[in-house]
């Protein structure tokens, strides 16, 4: 396969096996789930982890849920969904974790949600536009969604494009907010 430097040709998805480099105990002093998160949830919210990798976030999330909302996890790889149940069941959150596994071009979303999130993965879509809809069509009236990627290796430039395409889609842009080593935007329906 011809490798394309057009963000929405890319074929690169993150190995389940890599990560453990970003997904470990030390990312809790740059990324807390309930600082990052905290002013955009309430309790009897329908969330979606969009590329919830081992479940780094779906676990935060549904920590500050409670007992009321859910988070649908939604990842490619099935090895990284059972890291998600394996985490969730340890944290004690399994009740508020559904696990969902999409294909490289449908997240396969049945819900209509308040909130979601894509953390360090729009990058790997091979679809971006496509996949920008799909979030904007699953999203309440007044839904929020937080894209967020990495500063290091997603450009200041890439990012304007991906962010340019969800504004196409239909979102508006509501808020920047600083999140350790990333470029992050919040949108509303």
């Amino acid at each position: 396969m011809k490798r394309s430097n057009n963000i929405f040709n890319q074929d690169h998805v993150c190995p389940w096996w890599l990560i453990s480099l970003f997904d470990n105990p030390v990312r809790r002093f740059f990324h807390q789930p309930e600082k990052i998160f905290k002013a955009y949830i309430n309790q009897d919210m329908t969330i979606f982890d969009i590329g919830c990798g081992m479940g780094y976030f779906t676990i935060g999330l549904a920590k500050l849920l409670g007992n009321k909302g859910k988070v649908i996890a939604i990842d490619l790889q099935p090895k990284m969904l059972n890291g998600v149940k394996l985490r969730a069941a340890k944290a004690g959150v399994i009740q508020q974790v559904q696990l969902q596994q999409c294909n490289s071009d449908d997240l396969g979303i049945n819900d209509i949600g308040d909130f979601a999130l894509t953390f360090w993965m729009v990058h790997e879509v091979p679809d971006i536009k496509h996949f920008m809809f799909q979030i904007f069509q699953s999203l309440k009236s007044k839904g929020k969604y937080l894209l967020v990627e990495p500063i290091i290796h997603v450009s200041k430039s890439k990012f304007l494009t991906i962010m340019d395409v969800a504004l196409h889609t239909g979102f508006k842009r509501v808020d920047q907010p600083d999140i350790s080593f990333s470029r992050a935007v919040l949108f509303e329906k």
